[in-house]
């Protein structure tokens, strides 16, 4: 039975279109630090026509740490990097028997990373772009199993390109910020390229210790790749995949630069993803104020 993993960003969804600060850079010498724990597992998926079918219990985890640091008041560099990740898949059992039909397994590795370098294009704006091109680089294990169908990578190197418009705003007094996001992936070796976009609001409260942050992103496929779409159906890396998703994160000042942060994220719309949610949880340090 196929699982199929939702592609997140960032990740995928939980990477470039959600954590890369919007069209804002930090100043020249600003710091941000994050790690996070990210997780998903599902019994449900998208199929190619974008029905929902079941399959075997499959889930991953990845640790991660996530910075920003700013060259000069407009450049900044950016590094996703998933440093423990897990991929696993429960027995599939007969329903009729009770056997085990095909043992369950686990991998370990580090993940996929993404190295990033963001330039603010309007610095001074009331309308803040940044232009960001983020490398994937391909770390993680793209055929762990028996079977090989137990990824953490999906053993191809991108190159993605991405454009940010952000601004923020007060609502009787409630601060709050805007970010619109635009962008296009360029996989190789067989896989298609990718359309992504995402929107972004954020309001602060509490004195603005304590932020909430709604989110809609999307992957749309060109599908001009030469890979099968279900060549690799088993991973979160999966061709010609695609979604619509909304996310909800709270994030909360401990002090000044300390936080805690949780997520959650899910697709309402797919093909060859899965259907069930993600979560996440982490602590940052916020040295850029």
């Amino acid at each position: 039975m196929k699982n199929i993993f939702l592609i997140l960003a960032i990740s995928l969804i939980f990477s470039t279109l959600s954590q890369a600060g919007g069209g804002w850079t930090p100043p020249k010498g600003g710091l941000y630090l994050k790690l996070s724990e990210w997780w998903i597992i599902s019994n449900q998926h998208y199929t190619d026509a974008g029905l929902i079918d079941p399959n075997t219990t499959s889930g991953i985890f990845n640790t991660s740490f996530y910075g920003e640091y700013g060259l000069t008041d407009r450049v900044a560099v950016l590094v996703y990097f998933p440093f423990f990740s897990r991929s696993y898949m429960n027995n599939v059992v007969s329903g009729t028997t009770g056997e085990i039909l095909i043992p369950g397994e686990a991998i370990n590795s580090i993940g996929d990373t993404d190295l990033s370098i963001k330039y603010a294009l309007t610095p001074k704006s009331k309308i803040r772009v940044a232009a960001t091109l983020t490398l994937g680089l391909p770390f993680g294990n793209s055929s762990g199993g028996t079977q090989k169908n137990l990824q953490t990578g999906d053993g191809e190197f991108n190159q993605m390109l991405q454009l940010d418009a952000s601004s923020g705003f007060s609502i009787k007094k409630l601060s709050m910020y805007a970010t619109a996001t635009v962008g296009f992936n360029n996989r190789t070796k067989g896989f298609s390229d990718e359309f992504r976009y995402g929107f972004e609001v954020g309001a602060a409260f509490l004195k603005n210790k304590l932020w909430v942050i709604g989110r809609l992103t999307g992957v749309e496929s060109f599908k001009n790749g030469t890979l099968a779409s279900d060549a690799n159906s088993t991973s979160i890396f999966a061709n010609n995949s695609e979604f619509s998703s909304y996310s909800v994160e709270v994030a909360y000042y401990v002090t000044p630069k300390f936080g805690l942060s949780v997520n959650y994220a899910s697709a309402f719309r797919g093909e060859i993803i899965f259907a069930n949610p993600s979560y996440s949880v982490g602590v940052f340090l916020d040295l850029t104020k």
